[in-house]
């Protein structure tokens, strides 16, 4: 039987899902005239632990997206995490997304989750993970502790599928961003397209987009016009990944904290060294609202 937590303030309403890697199964605003999802929800009549695809958000520990198949290099030491789905060349989205977590604290309106992954290598961690209810906001809070011998630079993250991609409308700051090559790892750095510029509110690239954009200030916004719904999104975090296929019935917008293959690039930007014992943390909210 599928574990749902339920939390309820009024205003929203979640389900997470521990089972499948700490996931939320749904978020909806109840301040309007009827329910209206903000997040893409997963099937109310699911009972097998579904795929995180199938989720509306799953955390990303501890990294985000691909890294490059032969792994990488820090002290001196080649790292080589072994690829973790069907089909796919690289290593994606650490594994945390993929483990069972278990339940610490469940009330009305907040729920606690922690992951041991001391076996697992090269990165041996302890993950948590809280969600919050908060008047019309859920707060989401990952920390990753390093459990290893070893200090290795980790990053986090958050992955929300979002509905009704052809009715929403984004607004997100950002300064450049990563352009990929045939294998989906980013090759080099430029300025935004034209339709690939959200610093005033645009509907999302008819042709499709999955690229990291560079120089985030932390804070987006997505409205949904025809459904009179909005949500904000704010992480303490420089980048964001948006995901958004043509033709499909879901975007993603990822609040994370390193570009893609950060572990290959020069001076591994925006990830953390960690050393034995110490602790990363992040924080997202996402705030709904009536348009």
């Amino acid at each position: 039987m599928l574990q749902r937590l339920q939390l309820g303030n009024g205003r929203l309403r979640a389900d997470v899902v521990p089972q499948a890697g700490g996931g939320l199964g749904r978020l909806d605003w109840l301040g309007g005239a009827s329910p209206q999802p903000l997040l893409r929800p997963l099937a109310t009549d699911t009972q097998e632990v579904p795929l995180p695809s199938q989720l509306a958000c799953f955390p990303l520990v501890p990294w985000s997206n691909r890294m490059a198949p032969f792994g990488f290099a820090f002290d001196d030491r080649r790292h080589v995490p072994a690829p973790n789905r069907a089909g796919e060349p690289c290593p994606i989205h650490g594994d945390g997304w993929q483990q069972a977590w278990e339940v610490m604290s469940h009330t009305p309106d907040s729920a606690l989750l922690r992951l041991k992954r001391h076996a697992a290598s090269p990165f041996s961690y302890d993950a948590a993970l809280r969600y919050a209810l908060e008047g019309d906001a859920l707060v989401v809070e990952l920390e990753v502790r390093n459990a290893g011998k070893y200090a290795l630079p980790f990053g986090l993250g958050l992955h929300p599928w979002l509905p009704d991609p052809q009715g929403a409308r984004l607004q997100a700051r950002a300064s450049q961003v990563w352009l990929a090559g045939a294998d989906k790892l980013p090759s080099m750095r430029g300025p935004l397209p034209p339709d690939w510029n959200f610093v005033d509110p645009a509907r999302l690239p008819e042709h499709g987009v999955d690229n990291v954009f560079d120089g985030w200030d932390g804070t987006a916004h997505v409205t949904w016009p025809a459904r009179g719904v909005g949500l904000s999104i704010e992480a303490n975090m420089d980048y964001f990944i948006l995901y958004a296929p043509p033709g499909r019935d879901f975007f993603c917008f990822e609040p994370v904290d390193h570009p893609i293959n950060a572990h290959n690039l020069p001076g591994y930007p925006g990830l953390s060294i960690l050393a034995p014992g110490a602790s990363l943390r992040r924080r997202v909210v996402f705030r709904g609202s009536v348009l």
